[in-house]
């Protein structure tokens, strides 16, 4: 089990996480599918064989920590909601699925598994943002060579709802301890790497953020 320490509205609350998953392809808008393989296919990446699909990672892979160790310079992030379905009910948090890019080139799950999730320390209960989850914003930052840069940006409502993501996944309900990353956005200006990467979900309605920040220590491949 991997235990998730979060901070809530009322609150705190642990997680004990044993199994890790991640919503592949699944977007709401069947065009901003189609754009992020197109992006991802340039990258050498092959189309998946449906859309969406679920990637099952080791769970010891979750981080709330503000630095990751990644081999080489060629991974990146992306900004997902997170739901993590916990003895306290049903959590949203967000992270990052951080992917090796060359690895991903033949082999997709892989590169999700040898990279960290970050994820942060603060979530909210799914049931207060429920009926205005379309209303949340997602966006991301990325810092390469000390300039930072807007990354992603977008309403959630290009992706699918992450209750119907769960239901796909498993329709007789997800288990406590399960945690499910739903989906990214395309990037701004294609994929890119760089030594740090920011993260937010965006409540306008209740006027709040969850955020997470992380650093790569970039470990060198040796000849």
């Amino acid at each position: 089990m991997t235990s998730l320490e979060f901070t809530l509205p009322d609150g705190h609350a642990t997680a004990s996480v044993h199994t890790l998953i991640i919503a592949g392809w699944a977007g709401r808008d069947r065009a901003a599918v189609e754009h992020h393989i197109a992006e991802l296919a340039a990258l050498g990446v092959r189309p998946p064989s449906a859309t969406p699909c679920f990637y099952r990672l080791g769970h010891a892979l979750l981080t709330q920590d503000a630095d990751i160790d990644v081999v080489g310079s060629a991974s990146s992030g992306e900004a997902e909601c997170v739901l993590i379905q916990s003895h306290d009910g049903l959590l949203v948090s967000v992270g990052s699925d951080h992917t090796d890019r060359e690895v991903e080139t033949y082999g997709v799950t892989v590169s999700k598994q040898v990279c960290p999730k970050p994820v942060s320390r603060a979530a909210w209960h799914f049931a207060e943002v429920a009926d205005h989850w379309d209303r949340l914003e997602l966006r991301s930052w990325v810092t390469a060579g000390g300039q930072r840069r807007l990354y992603q940006e977008g309403a959630v409502t290009t992706l699918l709802n992450p209750l119907e993501l769960r239901e796909r996944f498993a329709p007789d309900g997800m288990r406590a301890g399960t945690a499910m990353f739903c989906g990214t956005l395309a990037a701004i200006g294609g994929i890119a790497g760089g030594e740090r990467f920011e993260v937010e979900l965006h409540d306008p309605v209740l006027g709040r953020s969850l955020r997470h920040a992380y650093g790569m220590r970039t470990l060198a491949i040796a000849d």
